[in-house]
């Protein structure tokens, strides 16, 4: 096994080198040196020049790609009994607000939470182990909804939720090694376009510091901003 990655390893090395990539040559590049056994994903690191300590340079948001991630989204939607049927018609895996005490005692098998606004005040129990998965609803990030159904089937149809890290840096999955060119081409160009008009007023300077793009467990190729911001 380990013979065979750092052969691997050997092959990734030979192919990089050390300039800028085109957004074009990078999703061909990252695709050759994926060796894992699965249909990895395709993901994209984006460093801001924003000061995340002041709150007026918080990025983040909602974008919905054309074609999705690639990923099966897990969601429990805590909702009213009056909205229980229509989030599971929608494709809710989870619903219902007994799944509050479910949480209390620790599980969060789950990727998104969508509420309505009159079950957050219900929340508050658990806001401690949802705060730090990043799975607590939001407002900004349209996780709170007047109309969970109309939210649960963007979702499963390839809207994603993105915020910055404490290092100003975006990172989210802009879909798999299996998905065409075009699909991963249309999709992180959404993904930037979507960025670039979150830019909050505040921030001064290079906005766009660094993008990386990579796969699962593979090196990160850093993409020419100048090619790339124009598109």
């Amino acid at each position: 096994m380990s013979k065979k990655l750092t052969k691997n390893k050997k092959k990734i090395i030979e192919k990089i080198s050390s300039k800028k990539y085109s957004l074009e040559e990078a999703l061909f590049l990252v695709k050759e040196i994926s060796f894992v056994k699965f249909d990895a994903s395709i993901d994209i690191s984006v460093h801001l020049g924003i000061d995340i300590r002041l709150p007026n340079q918080m990025v983040k948001g909602t974008v919905t790609l054309p074609y999705g991630t690639g990923k099966n989204v897990c969601i429990l939607a805590l909702v009213p009994k009056d909205k229980e049927s229509e989030a599971k018609k929608a494709g809710a895996d989870y619903v219902g607000l007994s799944y509050i005490d479910k949480i209390k005692s620790g599980w969060t098998d789950i990727d998104i939470i969508i509420a309505t606004p009159s079950v957050m005040n219900q929340l508050g129990t658990i806001g401690k182990i949802l705060g730090p998965k990043g799975l607590m609803p939001n407002p900004k990030m349209e996780t709170v909804s007047i109309n969970p159904e109309k939210s649960i089937k963007e979702i499963k149809s390839g809207k994603i939720t993105f915020k910055a890290d404490r290092y100003g840096i975006v990172h989210a999955s802009v879909g798999r090694v299996s998905f065409s060119h075009q699909y991963l081409l249309d999709n992180i160009k959404e993904f930037m376009r979507t960025i670039i008009r979150n830019k909050p007023s505040a921030s001064k300077g290079s906005y766009i510091k660094s993008i990386y793009l990579s796969s699962t467990m593979s090196y990160g190729l850093p993409l020419d901003l100048k090619s790339f911001v124009k598109k």
